[in-house]
């Protein structure tokens, strides 16, 4: 099934889990949870974005129901579609925002009304389905990528104003395959490291070192989802020694090597 609902109760939910798929989960209560070892608290009527192998832990207790869509890159990919949602690097693939929105309670039971059609069209014969199926996620990932391009607008994300945190993004940007040391960053802002590391955890919510991290593996998922270029080559344009100290360094932050990835989540259309 290259897309599914589900509906979860605390007692089928798992505490520590990763995917090969995307995974949106709509969260009708508060709830608390870690994603790659971050951790976060979301308000009533959230919706959480995944990625394939991103790792996702329950935080304290699991909410007592959820509503999980999944999807298969090979059934809507991202990367071909964001024109038309705007939501890569938005809702998906991004490690310096939240990866969850939280939407007025009318939305939310607009999205869930959406999610409703697309399990009962999921069974559907018609040759049509496939097409109505892709609409409605197309639908689902506007309504959300709209409104959270509207809170940060709101909260003041998208303003010109360069905190040490923009600073920082953009400089990891430009720098993260030759400059990986905390103190490359700090020295290029003229901080000391434990001042800037404390401005980048308040303002971010995680520390450099996670952050370029987080940089080096997003980079490396999307070249192997993004091309067929070997793991010899990925590990050297990445900046690595070899490809197996990448496949070790990969598998370390991924759980999965990076063959093993590739193979499970695919070669995705963009690349041919």
């Amino acid at each position: 099934m290259l897309i599914d609902i589900q509906h979860l109760h605390t007692s089928s939910l798992e505490d520590d889990f990763q995917s090969a798929l995307y995974q949106i989960f709509m969260l009708e209560n508060p709830a608390k949870f870690s994603v790659d070892f971050s951790n976060y608290s979301s308000a009533a009527y959230s919706l959480v974005f995944l990625s394939p192998y991103q790792h996702f832990q329950w935080q304290g207790l699991a909410p007592t129901s959820i509503i999980k869509l999944e999807f298969h890159g090979d059934f809507y990919c991202i990367e071909y579609h964001k024109k038309e949602v705007a939501c890569n690097g938005l809702l998906f693939n991004n490690i310096y925002l939240t990866p969850f929105v939280t939407i007025s309670p009318i939305l939310f039971t607009e999205i869930k009304t959406i999610f409703n059609k697309i399990e009962v069209e999921k069974d559907g014969t018609s040759p049509f389905s496939e097409s109505v199926l892709k609409s409605y996620l197309q639908l689902v990932l506007a309504l959300c990528s709209k409104e959270k391009s509207l809170q940060l607008v709101h909260t003041g994300v998208y303003q010109n104003e360069l905190t040490v945190s923009l600073k920082f993004q953009e400089l990891l940007e430009s720098a993260f395959l030759f400059e990986r040391s905390v103190q490359f960053y700090a020295h290029e802002l003229a901080l000391g490291v434990d001042s800037f590391s404390k401005k980048v955890k308040k303002e971010l919510g995680k520390s450099p070192s996670q952050l370029i991290q987080d940089r080096v593996v997003l980079e490396a998922k999307k070249m192997l989802h993004l091309t067929y270029l070997s793991v010899k080559e990925i590990a050297a344009k990445l900046q690595f020694e070899d490809e197996f100290y990448f496949s070790r360094y990969f598998k370390k932050n991924v759980g999965v090597s990076p063959s093993g990835f590739r193979e499970r989540v695919g070669i995705s259309i963009v690349a041919k």
